[in-house]
């Protein structure tokens, strides 16, 4: 059996023969070899259809008229190893030409000539390449510009100074006393540079004496060490407020 029944030029032609066999039996199609008139497009197919077996093979041709095609032979298996083969046959069939039959000297025709596309205007290309090149230049320009520099802004009116008195009722007397012996140390670093802050008290007073004797050293010791008590002692000391106030007066001295 052939199929299509009427195939053309290119077409895939399918060569089937259908092979009735016993139970338990199978089919093993031989490998179809091409001439230079038809060519196998594939192995051969087998498939099963109720008690027979169909083989199919795929071909094709390019030469139009009659073709007859061997079949190679098929070789039959049984369930127990036995063996057999049968003739494949001879498979015809008529190619026609795609062609139709109204021309009755078929040439090919030569190509076209190129289709050449129409002059183009230039000038909206040049107009969209310069403004881009504009638009990169000018964006190049705002980046490396020189940045102006402001002017910082002017420094506002001094916070208030946080009175003693709202100090200790807060119940900080430490803050007071060291506030008082942080000024009094600067006072005294101001007139006396040798006895600067980084020296303990007992070095800094030495260090007056020693530069300034006519300075009031037993009033500034006892003020300062009175102030490092209430600093460091976790009990209970002597009026800080009057302290603040001694210190307060003996710096001012002291820059007089």
């Amino acid at each position: 059996m052939v199929r299509p029944a009427r195939p053309t030029v290119g077409d895939t032609v399918w060569l089937e023969r259908r092979f009735p066999l016993p139970a338990g039996w199978r089919l093993r199609p031989g490998r179809l070899v091409g001439s230079e008139a038809v060519e196998p497009l594939g192995e051969p197919i087998v498939a099963r259809s109720g008690a027979d077996w169909i083989v199919r093979y795929p071909v094709t041709a390019w030469v139009t008229g009659p073709h007859a095609v061997t079949l190679p032979p098929v070789w039959r298996l049984g369930p127990d190893g036995q063996a057999d083969s049968l003739a494949g046959g001879t498979a015809a069939f008529d190619l026609r030409s795609v062609i139709p039959d109204t021309v009755t000297a078929p040439a090919p025709r030569p190509g076209l000539a190129p289709l050449r596309p129409p002059r183009r205007d230039p000038r909206p290309v040049l107009l969209a390449t310069l403004g881009a090149g504009a638009a990169l230049a000018g964006a190049l320009w705002w980046r490396r510009r020189p940045r102006r520099r402001h002017a910082p802004p002017a420094p506002g009116p001094p916070a208030p100074e946080v009175t003693d008195t709202r100090w200790l009722d807060a119940g900080e007397p430490k803050a007071v006393a060291a506030r008082a012996a942080g000024r009094l140390r600067a006072a005294l670093a101001r007139v006396v540079p040798e006895a600067h802050a980084g020296l303990p008290t007992a070095d800094c007073l030495a260090k007056v004496q020693l530069h300034r004797p006519q300075a009031p050293v037993r009033d500034l010791a006892a003020v300062l060490e009175a102030l490092d008590h209430i600093a460091f002692a976790s009990g209970a000391g002597p009026d800080v407020a009057a302290l603040a106030r001694r210190a307060r007066a003996l710096a001012q001295g002291l820059t007089r």
